[in-house]
């Protein structure tokens, strides 16, 4: 029998093009998962069975045409902020709860060219705010490792799917640490790319500078085949680098011997668990017998100014974005309001949950006339430290190591009542997105059988340098090999 959570990308392409399965068998066996062990995880809003028998239907005709791309005929879930035609895009919000797009991201469309086969739409922290996939309007996502726990957000939807065998890959967003932070706590692995290395074009917004999609995968070989697919310039997003991407399934397999590596005190915070800290030290030394030049001294002094600075930039932009959703275009809409405004009230108080309207009233404010200089330009300019002090890091140092996160997986509703200790989840991750560089989380051990996730970070566009590494690792380790058991 197929068990897609223990056949990665790299093992499913080999079967399909032996033919020793099909793609239809390999997508049923996948839908087959999904009505298993969904009822217990509710880690997709939306579940596309029609659409994927008739996507490997295709694929399957392609492969006997000869045509076996890597990703042809694999199942995989995105994450529900990217826009799929014809399929419904809610970002787990009453806003959007019946919005059907009429155009497909990049992404999306670079991987149906790829010949993909979409079995799910993930559940998310609405709008991706958030760091435990609570914040969802409709459900919470648990955590395969242990149900009564979190997965992480706000891709938590996304990287349950991928660590119950309910896809072999997903694609997740990532604005402050919402693609590493959850890998970190389903024990998958997740990278963030460089800002501008994919195009964010069809992914519905939250903070324009911050986000940036990438694959969440069952190893490191399909962290750099998916992002062999997805990556490159695109004429519709702006902000998307027009340089050329390697093939980075190249350095899968390379030696790290003699490469620098950095260990910044910083993300060593103040109340990290213990044995969490213990696992990451012990995951260092590992690397440090695989021939790696470890520095244990190594200082970042901005970085305990990242989280204040993520929640003044993140808000404001997202205030401004979603300024956007005013009852009138498109999603939700008020009946029964006497004015415009009633109804652009009505709109905003029944569509957003109470963290979206949070962080916009917050950004709002930073905004605002008196305020602006205080704190925006302010953050802004505490931002450009914390930029150069990564750059000067990586004039000594290949890559950074740190921990994902301070924790394991935390309970259910544990933090919800103590939101300062939530949005400290990230404290880890957030640097990287306010830098815009790469970095990666990769499973690192466990604690109480809890997962804990090692993150590695490199200079911009040195995607191969942290693939090279996490690979290594891993390969070193097999905790990539451990799975869920539900």
């Amino acid at each position: 029998m197929i068990n897609p959570k223990q056949l990665p990308i790299h093992e499913a392409h080999n079967l399909l093009k032996s033919k020793q399965i099909s793609s239809v068998e390999l997508t049923k066996a996948a839908l087959a998962r999904i009505q298993a062990v969904e009822p217990k995880v509710r880690a997709l809003m939306t579940v596309t069975e029609e659409h994927a028998l008739l996507a490997a239907t295709h694929a399957d005709k392609r492969i006997a045409d000869g045509d076996c791309r890597p990703l042809t005929g694999i199942p995989a879930v995105m994450k529900d902020l990217l826009c799929t035609k014809g399929i419904r895009t809610t970002c787990s919000s009453k806003m959007l709860e019946n919005f059907v797009p009429p155009y497909n991201a990049t992404v999306i469309e670079k991987l149906y060219a790829e010949g993909m086969v979409l079995v799910g739409k993930a559940n998310m922290d609405e709008f991706a705010m958030g760091s435990s996939t609570e914040n969802s309007a409709f459900y919470p996502t648990y955590n395969p490792w242990d149900l009564g726990r979190v997965p992480g957000g706000s891709s938590g939807g996304a990287a349950a799917a991928v660590a119950a065998g309910e896809s072999i890959y997903a694609l997740g967003t990532d604005t402050g640490g919402s693609i590493r932070q959850p890998a970190g706590f389903c024990s998958i692995t997740g990278l963030k790319p460089t800002y501008g290395r994919v195009s964010r074009y069809g992914a519905i917004a939250f903070a324009s500078s911050l986000d940036q999609i990438g694959p969440m995968t069952q190893d490191v070989e399909d962290a750099a085949i998916v992002l062999n697919a997805i990556s490159g310039h695109d004429k519709h997003d702006p902000t998307s680098v027009p340089c050329e991407v390697p093939d980075y399934t190249k350095v899968l397999g390379k030696s790290i011997k003699g490469m620098k590596l950095g260990i910044p005190r910083e993300y060593f915070v103040d109340g990290m668990q213990p044995e969490a800290a213990s696992v990451i030290r012990a995951a260092i030394t590992k690397l440090e017998e695989l021939g790696a030049h470890i520095d244990w001294d190594v200082s970042l002094p901005s970085t305990p100014c990242a989280l204040a600075v993520y929640y003044i930039i993140a808000p404001s932009e997202a205030s401004a974005n979603l300024a956007r959703f005013d009852g009138v275009r498109y999603g939700f809409s008020y009946n029964g309001a006497v004015s415009m405004w009633e109804t652009l009230e009505k709109t905003r108080q029944f569509g957003f949950g109470p963290e979206v309207k949070r962080r916009i009233m917050l950004g709002t404010y930073a905004l605002s006339a008196g305020y602006y200089d205080a704190y925006y330009l302010k953050a802004q300019k505490v931002r450009t430290v914390i930029r150069q002090e990564f750059d000067n890091a990586f004039d000594k140092y290949d890559a950074l190591i740190t921990p994902t996160s301070p924790t394991v997986p935390f309970k259910i509703g544990e933090k919800m009542d103590d939101l300062m200790t939530l949005y400290l989840s990230d404290v880890c991750t957030m640097p990287v997105n306010i830098a815009g560089i790469p970095a990666i989380s990769i499973p690192a051990g466990f604690v109480d059988g809890l997962p804990v996730g090692l993150q590695i970070i490199a200079k911009s566009f040195a995607e191969e340098t942290i693939l090279r590494i996490a690979h290594a690792y891993e390969q070193s380790t097999g905790w990539q090999q451990r799975r869920a058991e539900l």
